[in-house]
């Protein structure tokens, strides 16, 4: 088994960006949502309410988050802490009270003339904590903007069996990008992810978190933003939460217990212990 693929998401939300490797630090994966697109009261944007969001590209080199979609200039913003920066109080789901560092006026003009609601955007800086709140949770255990935790695993042929499901019933496949996956894992069966609680991919340690409640963002075409049906109906039919059957379930939250490493496309995946049931 291996890592077949990597991606990180330098903003919640806005498409995604492949990459050969990525070092991770106590947040998560370096440059994977450290910015986050916030309504003028703090509250987080997504792609649930903001299909749009979909179409914009955000891209990082070692110093600048760049933003790009059609008929705009692209729009350059620091990726390097701002100690100087107003501090904006942000809250996703029940994290609540965050202190994010606003990048100016003219990201939030950019942003909002490129997503056509009055919007802002804001990066995790040095006054940033955020505790994740799942169960497996421990002590110490952080990530940035991400809903649950800082890593998502999915194994391509869990996405295979699925899109199986999804053609027999007349619909048509969908990408991994559908369910916003950092780790994508090969050489293994379909839903082996699903046993693992710990597992070492290079030289960094995960935790499972527990599979990951997906919704309609997973409809959202990630080229478009058009929506469709699929793959929530499909996955209805066979991957509902037995303790909450309204939830459907696919792919796997991680907790990183190594604070430091590089993980690289191409690395094995080697399990540590597997889950009792």
């Amino acid at each position: 088994m291996h890592l077949s693929a990597l991606n990180i998401h330098p903003v919640k939300s806005l498409r995604a960006m492949r990459v050969q490797s990525a070092s991770v630090d106590a947040l998560g994966a370096v440059g994977d949502r450290r910015f986050l697109v916030i309504q003028p009261n703090g509250t987080f944007l997504t792609q649930r309410a903001v299909p749009r969001m979909a179409t914009v590209d955000a891209l990082i080199d070692d110093t600048t988050l760049t933003l790009r979609t059609g008929g705009s200039p692209d729009l350059a913003v620091p990726r390097a802490s701002d100690p100087g920066a107003p501090l904006m109080s942000v809250r996703i789901w029940k994290s609540e009270g965050l202190q994010a560092e606003d990048c100016g006026g003219e990201a939030a003009a950019w942003l909002t003339a490129a997503l056509g609601i009055p919007c802002r955007l804001v990066r995790a800086g040095v006054a940033f904590r955020r505790p994740v709140l799942k169960a497996a949770a421990r002590a110490g255990d952080i990530h940035a903007f991400a809903d649950a935790c800082a890593f998502l695993a999915i194994s391509e042929a869990s996405l295979d069996d699925l899109n199986d499901r999804i053609v027999q019933g007349g619909g048509e496949p969908v990408g991994m990008d559908r369910f916003r996956t950092n780790l994508v894992l090969s050489g293994c069966t379909p839903f082996q992810e699903d046993t693992w609680k710990r597992f070492r991919i290079g030289n960094v340690v995960f935790r499972s978190a527990g599979p990951s409640t997906r919704c309609i963002v997973t409809t959202t075409d990630q080229l478009t933003g058009v929506r469709g049906v699929e793959p929530l109906r499909t996955l209805a039919r066979f991957r509902r939460d037995p303790a909450d059957p309204t939830d459907v379930m696919f792919g796997q939250n991680l907790v990183h217990e190594s604070l430091s490493g590089v993980i690289r496309v191409g690395d094995p995946v080697e399990v540590l212990e597997k889950s009792e049931h």
